[in-house]
């Protein structure tokens, strides 16, 4: 099966089925260009979405990835940044090793099958120009013998003619003779013009075409095993990435596999407890023999008190107000008393943890400086130790400054973790609002415990005379807590997350009512839906109040 003999005049078909076949390895070079782009663009998505929902550092999201879920969905976003990673390789390979390696053989590919064909048409050219010379012989010896014939014809009429002069018969005879030797060298020359051209001929049809013919299909042939190559390496190097895939894939699953659930509780636990036991049994009170009343140890010492209590602590807002009473709003105090115990503690402790650090890292400095200053005093080539001396001087006062800060809250730890335990009924049930707001009654407590005549502490004296002072002090703090009317409205510039206490989460866009303005400790307490209110960053939302409400100030 050759071409050279199977398609020995197909001349101009093999020349298009040849450029048919280079466009058609052009047209699989643009697709995999094109899959190369796709995959660089997938990847480049892949990292942009992993990256979008990596938490931020310093922030409260590296504070939730404590918890194995949200490890698990750290490490999802992780592997899909190597998932990605994989489809840039195939992206690479198939630029390196199919696109650039196809471009560059097509532009071989060209070359050869320019020089197969021009050869051919050189070919071509040859063989007609020696039928061109034949015809152009055969022509010739063809006109020659009509010129002989003519001739021969003219001399034997002039022959026969007795009107004819002897001088003319013998031009005749010599005329016609000449008209036959050059038929004759004209069938001379077409014959050996004919031989020259069969041989060429035969030459063409037999060897060079032939030749030729067998170069274009070896060329065609090895395009042909060339795509298959392509194709096959196409695949090979979606496969090699495969493995690597599956390991990101199994990283996925094995921190799917990680997510501890009781871990992830204990950590709220941890985050969240308060410290607070769940208050007890609130007591009977017996008012059919009000002379005999006592007052037990969770409720208030009369009945505008009793109310007071059941109101604000039964309420549905008036719990959620803490730890944003009104002798606490405004900026967090240093010993953190606004927070819950268990809070308190943690917060402590990661202070004391932070300035224990400090201190490390100033003495470390000191020593450091210490040592400069004795390379200095037994080198003085060096330096002056005395240029050190007030670097010297600034760290020590650091470190005190910091051992000062350090025992401060020390003692404020040892005292948060020396009460936790003994926390009493009342300010259990209370949810800590009295021990930051009434450290009066404590102490009138202590009082009532040693001014007993008998030095003895009677229960009874020790919950009335603490069941007095903390509704007196409740009723003081909590007497305008009644529904309050609104002043005015306010829409939320910012969207704001309240995860305190007392506070509210608003909606950027969204319009509240005002119930009570900024007192200058940056709070303003709002109210959504006639029924849930808390305080929001006055910053965070523009305020419009009506002139006419009551409380309402008057801007001029």
């Amino acid at each position: 099966m050759s071409w050279g003999t199977e398609l020995w005049d197909q001349f101009d078909n093999l020349e298009k089925h040849t450029q048919w076949g280079i466009d058609i390895l052009e047209k699989y070079i643009k697709f995999v260009k094109e899959r190369t782009e796709i995959e660089l663009s997938y990847a480049k998505q892949l990292r942009n979405l992993s990256k979008k929902y990596q938490p931020k550092k310093n922030s409260k999201e590296e504070e939730e990835y404590r918890y194995t879920a949200c490890k698990a969905f750290l490490s999802t976003l992780n592997e899909m940044n190597d998932y990605a990673g994989q489809h840039e390789v195939i992206s690479e390979n198939m630029t390196s090793q199919i696109t650039v390696e196809l471009a560059r053989y097509v532009q071989e590919l060209k070359q050869e099958r320019k020089s197969h064909f021009h050869d051919g048409r050189k070919a071509q050219q040859h063989i007609e120009t020696c039928w061109k010379q034949l015809e152009s012989s055969k022509r010739r010896f063809e006109r020659d013998c009509k010129e002989a014939d003519r001739a021969q014809q003219y001399f034997e009429k002039m022959d026969a003619d007795i009107n004819v002069t002897k001088a003319d018969v013998e031009k005749a005879r010599q005329q016609a003779q000449m008209r036959h030797q050059m038929a004759e060298d004209s069938k001379a020359d077409y014959s050996s013009i004919l031989q020259k051209f069969n041989h060429e001929q035969h030459e063409y049809y037999h060897t060079h075409i032939p030749n030729i013919f067998q170069k274009i299909q070896e060329m065609e042939e090895r395009r042909i095993v060339r795509i298959g190559e392509s194709v096959k390496t196409y695949a090979e190097l979606d496969r090699q990435v495969i493995p690597i895939i599956g390991k990101c894939l199994d990283g996925i699953v094995k921190a799917a596999e990680s997510i501890d659930p009781k871990n992830d509780s204990q950590l709220a636990i941890e985050a969240y407890k308060s410290g607070f036991e769940p208050p007890g049994d609130i007591e009977f009170e017996d008012y059919t023999q009000p002379m005999k009343r006592t007052v037990s140890d969770n409720s208030l010492s009369n009945s505008r008190g009793e109310g007071k209590s059941e109101l604000k602590f039964g309420g549905k807002s008036k719990g959620k107000l803490w730890p944003f009473i009104k002798k606490n709003k405004g900026a967090t105090p240093e010993d953190f008393s606004n927070l819950p115990p268990e809070q308190r503690r943690k917060k402590l402790q990661q202070k004391v943890d932070e300035l224990n650090k400090e201190i490390q890292k100033e003495m470390d400095q000191r020593d450091a400086i210490t040592k400069m200053k004795d390379v200095y005093l037994k080198n003085p080539q060096m330096g002056d130790p005395a240029s050190l001396d007030h670097k010297l001087a600034e760290v020590s006062q650091n470190i005190e400054k910091l051992r000062l800060e350090a025992q401060k809250f020390e003692a404020w730890l040892a005292e948060a973790e020396g009460r936790l335990p003994a926390r009493s009924e009342q300010a259990r049930r209370q949810s800590g609002m009295y021990d930051a707001q009434s450290p009066p009654a404590v102490n009138s407590c202590a009082q009532d415990r040693e001014s007993s005549p008998d030095g003895s502490y009677t229960e009874e004296r020790s919950q009335e005379s603490e069941g007095k002072v903390l509704a007196a002090d409740f009723d003081d703090e909590f007497d305008d807590e009644e529904t309050l009317p609104a002043i005015g409205t306010c829409k939320a510039l910012y969207t704001f997350e309240g995860q305190n206490e007392g506070t509210i989460s608003v909606v950027e866009g969204e319009t509240l009512y005002v119930i009570e303005e900024d007192k200058g400790d940056g709070w303003t307490r709002i109210r959504r839906n006639g029924d849930e209110e808390g305080y929001v960053p006055t910053s965070y939302v523009e305020v419009y109040l009506d002139k006419n409400a009551k409380g309402a100030k008057t801007y001029i």
